[in-house]
């Protein structure tokens, strides 16, 4: 099943019966440079996102065409032949009835298949990869009228699904641009006659290929080159292009495409920026160029619609159509050559032979991820032409590019960004000599103030010195007046320096008497002072006493009321003595009372010991005896494996002769084949069912708790077999088998013992009477547990069959629905496996068919269980991508819900009024057809919501 986000690596191809030649060869390495690489811009390889060594190889996809009215007029006469296997990638081309060749492709469109599915698995990933830095192209190629230009060039302006990859990559590019640092522009051409013409400018009719001789690139100088910004540009000028290419009309395609078709997307992206936003897509490492470059990245997506091939004698072309023909022919075979030497890593490729070769020489061999889709036809009237377009993209798979980044430096940014530093240098330099001239003038004026200041602080200081000699005579004279009454008041001090003496030393003697008045006085100060020093220290012993005598009355107190608390404690305390006094006897009667009925249960119990134990020497030898027969038993089981492996190795012999013998016998052969194997089986049921009748329903349930993991195994596949009878499923049942069986589910951790359990319980479950045993002991509990835990597709298949015929009893619903059952079966969808899917979708259509029934007998009310647990949604978005029986079975689950009008709002939501009227018209059963128009007809809201 396609997922749409990758490819999956290719495989060699495949083919039963008779090969057409020799082995097929893969190259598994990158094939050396056939020309120099890019200067001065830097490549580095591309990152490998998916961990795959082979992400360069080219990718190539497969597209059935629908059956057309020519087709289908000449179905008696020609039937299909293609089958496809989607699931597995795979393609069967049939020559005839008993021989077929098979083919592996990295993804198998159906006729089904929609537009989006095809450009998100072809060229989603390379228009992601253009985006990061690398170049890419996308290529249609097939038989005229197989849908290439459908696929390619399908506009869809009115209806969006109808895009074609053209319109889908532009819309996807533009969307993922940023146009303030990027760009994209496009050019579209067209290769008519080995001349390539414009078709956005029709008048320019032979542009010249001219390819880089240092470089090895090729251009086209002088194709018009349009910078688009929205879709609705694109699509003006994709409907100028399609306007202009030429087409006629043929017996294999009303509008045959008379010439190849090349869209050319240029895109640009500055990675500098990215990277100072902190959001760049791209590693990128500057170890060649400095950090304060810019650079950009260029790519470019070459989408290419090739016209179709074609056989003159059955397209009918005539006149000029056959010359457009031959060069069409001519193109093709060219580009064949190429992609063959390139799968046989020839040392020559003649990619000169054909301009078309020469375009395409970067996408096959070269530096571009390349995907090519091949469109094919289903009709076995041209098995040749499709015959050849498969082995065309049989070799492209082998063709290996190395894929490179380009990185340049933009030197036109790096121009303006000189040029802008250039500018603001100026600017600079003219603003600091502005500053400097204000600076000089400032200086100037302030020079001139200065000397204007110093003359006049000179004439100021020379009146100072004026003054200052006026005031010096002046003082002068003053000097010597002071001079001479200085000298009249010396001898005046002499007069009274003798009268000082005389008084110093009366002096000296009235200060002897004082000190021996001040000794006296200190003396007596003294005493005082220790007086005083003693009449403090009483008062604070004294206050000390007084502290003490107080604290010892509080205590006093506190005591006597603590002692009158223990008399009232004590009184309280001898009156609960005498009560436990009482309440002691009263115990020690009745423990004597108790005692004595112990030693009699004591006696009692020992005679029952003693009858147990003799009970258990009886037993012991029972298990001695019944060891004895599980021995035996488990050597019939080991003769039963040699007997089932020599069975089963007889019927692998006769399904491998069989098959080998399938091309050279006829029907007579096949049917002998057939009865042999049918021999081979009822021989195997025989084995088992008389090992069975030998050994017996309890010894072999017996085994199924056996310590040898192989036993147990073919212990539970025994009774998987006994339970597929219908004679024996209530007695497996009625002798504990269900019991170990569910056991098992819940205790084993082996996934064989899970699958081969599930498919017991899955046989049980076929039993009406037994459905209610499982759901009441938790077997959809622990069915459910299973699912969660495995990924096995055989695993699952059995899990979902189990819960599949347990929604087939309606009484079961609720108690299905709150173990889990629903979620676990919808659960299950996600291992992918077709046969899971179908079980899948057989028990939703049981339940609903069901459901549907208890509802229209008045049993039942209210909105569906199913779509409580998400199953509407789930059928509606996956009804169409199954095999024709599990959407028989979804079809008719859709039916039986819309028949319950409590579901109504929910149908009318999800989209199901679509998926009705599809039902109605498409389905393959008339009565689900007529279900669906009774569901529609008779419910007036949906009848308001096709309206």
């Amino acid at each position: 099943m396609a997922t749409g986000a990758g490819w999956a690596p290719g495989r060699p191809v495949e083919r039963h019966g008779a090969p057409r030649g020799g082995n097929a060869r893969s190259k598994s390495v990158v094939p050396g440079p056939r020309r120099p690489s890019p200067s001065p811009a830097r490549s580095r390889p591309a990152a490998d996102h998916s961990g795959s060594a082979d992400l360069c190889r080219v990718r190539v996809a497969v597209r059935l065409r629908p059956k057309n009215s020519e087709d289908l007029a000449h179905g008696a006469d020609f039937d299909s032949c293609v089958e496809l296997q989607p699931e597995s990638k795979r393609l069967k081309l049939k020559k005839n009835n008993w021989s077929c060749e098979s083919y592996k492709f990295d993804e198998v469109f159906s006729e089904s298949a929609s537009q989006k599915r095809v450009y998100e698995a072809v060229a989603k990933p390379v228009v992601e990869s253009v985006l990061e830095g690398y170049n890419g192209t996308v290529m249609a190629y097939g038989q005229t009228g197989t849908g290439k230009t459908y696929t390619v060039g399908r506009l869809g302006k009115d209806d969006p699904s109808e895009r074609g990859i053209m319109v889908r990559a532009l819309e996807h590019i533009l969307s993922s641009l940023s146009f303030e640092t990027d760009c994209v522009a496009i050019s579209y051409l067209q290769l008519y006659l080995e001349s390539v013409h414009d078709l956005l400018a029709p008048e320019k009719t032979n542009i010249p290929i001219v390819e880089d001789a240092k470089t090895g690139e090729v251009s086209l100088p002088g194709a018009a080159i349009v910078e688009v910004k929205d879709l609705e540009h694109v699509f003006q000028l994709l409907q100028i292009g399609e306007a202009n290419r030429h087409a006629a009309n043929t017996k294999m395609n009303t509008e045959s495409s008379r010439s190849h078709a090349i869209l050319i997307i240029h895109l640009q992206r500055n990675t500098r920026t990215k990277e100072e936003n902190g959001s760049s897509l791209y590693d990128v490492r500057h170890d060649t160029f400095p950090d304060d470059l810019p650079l950009v990245l260029k790519s470019k997506l070459l989408i290419v619609d090739l016209a179709g091939s074609e056989r003159i004698d059955k397209s009918g072309s005539e006149g000029h159509m056959i010359e457009e023909a031959k060069f069409i022919n001519l193109s093709l075979t060219s580009l064949g050559k190429c992609i063959n030497a390139l799968a046989e890593n020839s040392s020559h490729v003649p990619t000169r032979d054909s301009k078309l070769t020469r375009i395409l020489r970067d996408s096959f061999g070269g530096t571009a991820r390349t995907s090519l889709v091949v469109t094919i036809g289903p009709s076995a009237r041209h098995y040749s032409e499709t015959s050849s377009t498969i082995m065309f993209g049989q070799r492209a798979m082998k063709v290996v590019n190395t894929i490179k980044l380009k990185e340049e430096v933009d030197y036109e940014i790096l121009y303006k960004k000189m040029e802008r530093e250039v500018d603001q240098l100026t600017s600079e330099m003219e603003r600091q000599q502005k500053v400097i001239r204000s600076e000089k003038m400032q200086m100037d004026k302030r020079l001139k103030e200065s000397e204007r200041s110093f003359h006049d602080l000179r004439m100021t200081f020379n009146m100072q010195i004026e003054n200052l000699e006026k005031e010096n005579r002046h003082l002068e004279s003053s000097v010597k007046r002071l001079t001479q009454d200085l000298d009249k008041e010396r001898g005046q001090n002499n007069l009274l320096s003798k009268q000082v003496t005389e008084l110093e030393k009366l002096l000296d003697e009235n200060k002897q008497q004082q000190l021996e008045n001040l000794s006296k006085t200190k003396i007596i100060t003294d005493e005082f002072k220790e007086y005083e020093k003693e009449m403090g220290e009483l008062v604070r012993k004294l206050e000390e006493e007084r502290c003490c005598s107080s604290s010892m009355k509080d205590r006093m107190s506190l005591l006597q009321q603590q002692l009158c608390d223990a008399q009232s404690s004590a009184q309280l305390q001898e009156s609960m003595a005498r009560e436990l006094e009482k309440e002691l006897t009263k115990a020690t009667e009745e423990f004597t009372i108790e005692i004595q009925s112990l030693k009699g249960k004591i006696s009692g119990l020992i005679s029952e010991k003693e009858s147990i134990y003799d009970e258990l020497k009886s037993t012991q030898e029972k298990v001695q005896l019944e060891m004895s027969q599980r021995k035996g038993l488990e050597d019939q089981i080991l003769r039963f494996k040699q007997s089932v492996s020599d069975s089963c190795a007889e019927e692998s012999k006769t399904s491998c002769s069989m098959v080998r013998s399938g091309s050279g016998l006829g029907n007579t052969a096949f049917v002998s084949k057939s009865e042999k194997l049918r021999e081979a089986l009822s021989g195997q049921r025989g084995t088992i069912s008389k090992i069975f009748e030998e050994v017996g329903l309890p010894n072999v349930l017996a085994l199924l708790k056996s310590e040898d993991l192989d036993v147990q195994i073919h212990a539970v596949k025994v009774v998987a077999n006994l339970a597929a009878e219908d004679v024996n499923q209530e007695r497996i049942v009625e002798e504990g088998g269900l019991d170990a069986l569910l056991s098992l589910l819940e205790t084993s951790e082996n996934t064989t013992i899970h699958r081969v359990t599930a498919g017991a319980v899955a046989n049980l479950a076929m039993n009406g009477s037994n459905q209610g045993v499982i759901m009441n002991k938790g077997g959809a509990r622990l069915l459910a547990n299973v699912a969660s835990e495995t990924d096995d597709p055989q695993t699952l298949r059995m899990v979902a069959g189990a819960i599949a015929n347990l929604c087939g009893n309606e009484k079961l619903h609720l108690m299905l629905k709150q173990d889990g059952g629903i979620k676990a079966l919808l659960g299950m969808f996600r291992s992918g496996h077709a046969d899971v899917i179908a079980q899948i979708a057989r028990g939703i259509a049981n339940f609903a068919k069901c459901e549907s029934r208890m509802i229209s007998q008045g049993h039942r009310k209210g909105r569906s269980l199913l779509i409580e647990d998400g199953v509407l949604s789930w059928m509606v978005a996956h009804s169409t991508m199954f095999s024709a029986s599990t959407r028989r079975h979804i079809e008719l689950a859709f039916c039986h819900l819309a028949q319950n009008e409590d579901n109504t709002c929910d149908i009318i939501a999800s989209g199901g009024i679509k998926e009705l009227l599809r039902i109605s018209r498409e389905s393959p059963r008339e009565d689900t057809r007529n279900l669906a128009k009774k569901a529609l007809d008779s419910n007036p809201a949906f009848l308001r919501e096709i309206q």
